[in-house]
């Protein structure tokens, strides 16, 4: 993959999908349906999935594509594959707490090394650079034009005083109970794949997630994580998070910065 074409078209497609995101947002209202998990969706995610897809597909068409609102794609098989969700945290938008992102990663042979995750209602938009060093992009996003870029990197934690960060929408006793072995000194809660780019910027230290998630949830969040120099464990024995297994679900994992002392 030539990272020097991936970034900017990355970057450019989470943008425009975003503007589409926002004029559905911005709208007196708007249709929510429920998927067969009973999950929510709107017509939000399936403009900014079909604009990023159709882009993807342009640009790419050699590299396997998996995005959550395309089912048949859930059956492929691959290590190395670009994957989107192009509406993460589609609970926070029907009740417009903002806290919405799109998310698009390319995955090799099983790791998140490049993905860009843009909240269109914050104008906060995170990403990974063609070396693999993670920005923030800050100013007026123009589509073709990088404005100012700030280098992300992770915070040198207090294991006495953590800053945690919890899912908005999941949280749950078990969370809670997990939070509760640690030195903690101030909690927040974000929804979506902010809670990554939270722990890439330093303002938060752990973000534990005890519950359900599939792949294109997180591959761009770890993707820009990682690129900050933190990680993303499994729950259960602390190894690297792994893409491109069957099912696409993820294991109950931690992201969070070097030094914190995981229990």
């Amino acid at each position: 993959m030539d990272f020097q074409t991936l970034i900017p078209t990355l970057r450019r497609l989470a943008l425009e999908a975003g503007d589409r995101i926002m004029e559905i947002y911005d709208s007196p209202d708007f249709d929510v349906r429920a998927k067969s998990d009973d999950s929510p969706v709107t017509a939000a995610d399936e403009a900014a999935d079909a604009l990023i897809s159709a882009g993807l597909r342009a640009a790419f068409p050699d590299v396997t594509l998996i995005t959550e609102e395309q089912a048949d794609s859930h059956a492929l098989s691959a290590s190395t594959f670009l994957i989107v969700d192009p509406l993460d945290g589609t609970k926070e938008f029907v009740q417009r707490r903002g806290d919405f992102t799109v998310n698009i990663a390319y995955v090799e042979n099983g790791v998140p090394v490049r993905g860009v995750v843009f909240a269109p209602a914050k104008g906060r938009l995170f990403y990974t650079q063609a070396d693999g060093t993670s920005v923030e992009e800050t100013g007026a996003l123009h589509k073709d034009v990088v404005g100012d870029v700030v280098p992300l990197k992770v915070s040198t934690p207090d294991n006495a005083a953590l800053m945690v960060v919890a899912s908005k929408s999941h949280r749950d006793q078990a969370t809670d109970d997990y939070i509760a072995k640690y030195g903690v000194r101030d909690m927040t809660s974000a929804g979506s794949s902010l809670k990554f780019c939270l722990v890439a910027t330093g303002e938060a230290d752990l973000y534990p997630r005890l519950g359900r998630t599939m792949e294109w949830d997180t591959a761009a969040g770890d993707a820009v994580l990682r690129g900050a120099g933190g990680h993303v464990v499994r729950f259960d024995d602390h190894t690297p998070l792994a893409y491109g297994k069957d099912g696409w679900d993820n294991p109950f994992f931690i992201a969070h910065a070097p030094g914190v002392e995981l229990k």
